[in-house]
């Protein structure tokens, strides 16, 4: 629940129904802070109370109030490029005038919440509910509160194969890599065997890492930005031919994964890969990348 006061004019509030036993996450904002979000699910109906307080003894002249749900998806590096894909409106009060404090229940139920609030490199795609108290003169006072969506698999995938793979130099290197499965969730556990069938060239260490990809736009104006989640070393001197090697990466210890997200409403796509990487004595790399499925379960 938060507040916004427009110079001395009203305060508006917004409380949820549900405030005292929601669950809420919180969420890193451009300026470094953190900010609580009340988290819903897909299937959750937002109902609540919208409380306007006009300040003193004053009366308010307004052309109407209404509160909308918006769903909308922002462009980090073009902030005048947004998209709603969801606009709900519910007017509150009719036009004339406001004076004291009054409280307006409402309600959106079974309002479409398909996708998953996210927060990337180059765009956001976030759910809000917004309160406004139009004026014919003086400009419209307006709040915002921002909600968290997760969107949860009903069960798990129906088909979730192992990754088996070779890589290779000729006649210098030949190894083979087994992931148990190629789609996890969240707070799973990615479990794995490198195994080493040549080896020629002098290999000083070997490490694993977890890689986001970020894609933005559409054919030639597709945006790619990656970042690497995490880094491990899995392994430090030579192997020998017929060594194995394995793999366990806890994905629950970070929180910055999100699900892999394709192709959201035509405007970003989020992928992840495990890149497999060998350095050898002369510090020259040689890696292999696979992409996973993440989920929330």
């Amino acid at each position: 629940m938060l507040s916004s006061v427009l110079g001395s004019a009203a305060r508006l509030v917004v409380k949820f129904s549900d405030a005292d036993t929601r669950q809420t996450v919180s969420v890193r904002q451009s300026d470094g802070r953190d900010e609580e979000q009340y988290l819903f699910s897909a299937t959750d109906n937002i109902t609540g109370m919208v409380e306007v307080e006009v300040q003193g003894s004053r009366k308010l002249e307004h052309t109407g109030v209404k509160v909308e749900l918006i769903g909308m998806i922002e462009m980090l590096q073009d902030r005048s490029n947004t998209y709603e894909f969801t606009s709900l409106v519910r007017e509150l009060e009719p036009p004339g005038e406001l004076s004291g404090s009054k409280a307006y229940p409402f309600e959106f139920n079974q309002a479409e919440k398909n996708y998953e609030s996210y927060d990337g490199i180059n765009v956001r795609l976030r759910y809000f509910v917004r309160v406004t108290v139009n004026r014919q003169y003086s400009g419209k006072i307006t709040h915002e509160e921002t909600i968290r969506v997760f969107v949860s698999l009903p069960e798990e995938p129906e088909t979730n194969n192992s990754i088996k793979m070779e890589v290779g130099i000729e006649d210098c290197l030949h190894i083979e890599f087994e992931y148990n499965r190629s789609k996890y969730h969240l707070k799973d556990a990615v479990l794995g065997k490198i195994f080493f069938l040549l080896v020629r060239i002098k290999i000083k260490h070997m490490e694993i890492a977890i890689i986001k990809r970020e894609s933005t736009g559409t054919g030639a104006n597709t945006y790619n930005e990656s970042e690497t989640v995490a880094k491990f070393e899995i392994m430090d001197g030579a192997p020998v031919r017929g060594e194995s090697i394995p793999i366990r990466l806890f994905l629950g210890g970070f929180d910055t994964l999100t699900p892999t997200f394709r192709n959201v409403n035509n405007k970003f796509s989020v992928k992840y890969f495990l890149n497999l990487v060998l350095i050898d004595e002369e510090d020259r790399r040689y890696f292999k990348q696979q992409e996973i499925t993440l989920y929330r379960k």
